[in-house]
């Protein structure tokens, strides 16, 4: 049988074992939110810099600096100006002829607004009906902040399945990964989304508390490392100083890297082309909703090499860390050799990189000038997608100043590669058992809650596959390395000869 079949019980008296993390909730996987002191990084990350800069020639790095800072000038006078009209809006209902219109300004930005991918009706239901899970389970359902949840730890409600496997957002998920590229040799597949399991949001006016400031996922200082992201050659055009040529759509060079090296709570082990959410409510501005910074590629560069370079004039009662003065790029020198540090500004290992002001009440990352650049997504209603670059800088407002709640599914995109078959072995047994996804604090989670679906909820073949209850099966005009892929996953996945 090619199927697998289904263990849960809708109501299990025994909670399973824990997982392999500790309890937690969405604020242990960023040091801002956990309360995490900052410290310096240890002297190891001073002698990483010093290894990814040996050998260069420091004129050509500089220069490469100075170039970046000139564009990234000009272009967020353009998000400023702008606002949330510089984020593209495209429509399912013409999606193969929008993606193709706005494709390069797609590869700009980094994030999309597709509407209306799942009806209104249906997706706002998936809110009552989540909301009907937690009250049969309230004193077993954990989240965030504990004593008012906005944010749930809850990733098997019939909801957020059926959401994730709506024949609608999967086709949406194909035609996104058209976005990416890779060499056919490279063992990825394109065609073939996997499931990633993340929480939902229910936020309520007036909450302060889920205030997440601007940040990246997929870890912070394994951008740097070499068996980190350095394992793909991800970035390595911008330690040469040749950062035009990084290539911020490469899927095969993703593939290879390894974003969670230090196990973080929450860290995000999978390649994740984009992240995103599928509104449950209406929700726009100021309303408890997502900002980004438009300009993936960009954003992704300075953040790189700001570790290298320091201004020669910092901010003073005479010098605005705003003022073109402080940012002019005659104010900033490279800091290689005896002057060279363990910084890599907001990046705490086994967290997200954060892009948060200094102890001084300053922007560790000035440039970016994401005071009057981090825009709102547009006004979104039920069913709309929401998706970013997975390098995207992006947070949630501080505050809540809407009437109505802020609702949303976390459903990122993820395209068939071995990081992520491998992972989908170890989340099909937390769905058996419904314990939380790997990557998640562990505990208990759902594995007691009454009315958790099985397996045989989840209907459709590429929905099966996507959650790893189905074998792949590559098309007909899959290349070379996707066909690899496939078998390999199969085979990971105990399909082989099935």
């Amino acid at each position: 049988m090619a199927s697998m079949a289904s263990t849960t019980s809708t109501t299990a008296t025994m909670p399973p074992p824990s997982g392999g993390k500790r309890e937690g909730d969405i604020s242990d996987s960023f040091a801002s939110l956990s309360g995490l002191e900052s410290t310096p990084l240890p002297d190891h990350y001073r002698q990483l810099k010093l290894s990814l800069m040996a050998g260069r020639d420091e004129t050509t790095i500089v220069a490469s600096w100075q170039r970046l800072l000139k564009e990234l000038r000009t272009e967020n006078e353009t998000i400023s100006r702008l606002g949330p009209d510089v984020i593209p809006s495209v429509r399912y209902s013409h999606l193969d002829e929008d993606l193709t219109t706005h494709k390069d300004e797609l590869h700009k930005r980094g994030v999309a607004v597709i509407r209306g991918v799942i009806p209104e009706a249906e997706a706002r239901g998936y809110k009552d009906q989540v909301e009907a899970y937690v009250a049969k389970n309230k004193d077993k359902t954990r989240g965030f902040p504990p004593e008012n949840p906005q944010v749930y730890e809850l990733y098997w409600s019939a909801a957020q399945l059926a959401a994730r496997g709506h024949p609608n957002l999967v086709d949406t998920q194909k035609k996104l990964l058209g976005l990416w590229h890779t060499d056919p040799s490279a063992p990825v597949d394109l065609a073939q989304p996997t499931t990633y399991a993340d929480r939902l949001r229910i936020r309520l006016p007036g909450d302060a508390r889920f205030a997440l400031g601007p940040h990246q996922d997929g870890g912070s200082v394994e951008r740097w490392e070499p068996q980190g992201y350095g394992l793909g050659q991800v970035y390595d055009p911008v330690f040469t100083g040749k950062w035009e040529e990084y290539d911020a759509w490469d899927a095969g060079r993703r593939a290879a890297a390894v974003c969670d090296l230090h196990s973080g709570l929450g860290a995000c082990s999978v390649f994740r082309a984009f992240q995103g959410w599928m509104s449950i409510s209406h929700v726009g501005p100021r309303q408890g909703t997502l900002l980004v910074y438009p300009l993936a590629k960009l954003a992704t560069v300075y953040t790189l090499l700001r570790p290298f370079f320091a201004p020669v004039k910092p901010v003073s009662a005479q010098l605005d860390q705003a003022s073109e003065q402080f940012l002019a790029a005659d104010n900033w020198v490279f800091t290689g050799g005896a002057a060279m540090n363990s910084d890599l500004q907001g990046a705490t290992p086994g967290h997200g990189q954060e892009f948060p002001d200094g102890p001084d009440g300053n922007s560790l990352h000035p440039h970016l000038e994401l005071a009057r650049t981090m825009v709102h997504v547009p006004q979104v209603k039920p069913g709309d997608y929401v998706v970013w670059h997975c390098d995207g800088i992006h947070a949630v407002d501080k505050v809540h100043n809407g009437t109505g709640d802020s609702s949303v599914l976390y459903i990122p995109v993820c395209p068939l590669t071995e990081v992520n078959a491998r992972y989908m072995v170890r989340q099909r047994e937390a769905f058996l058992t419904g314990l939380p996804g790997p990557d998640f604090p562990g505990g208990p989670g759902e594995s007691a809650h009454v009315e958790r679906p099985t397996a045989d909820f989840v209907k459709g073949d590429d929905q099966r596959r996507a959650m790893g209850l189905e074998p792949f099966v590559a098309g007909p005009e899959a290349s070379s390395g996707a066909k690899g892929i496939t078998a390999l996953a199969n085979s990971i996945l105990g399909f082989e000869g099935k």
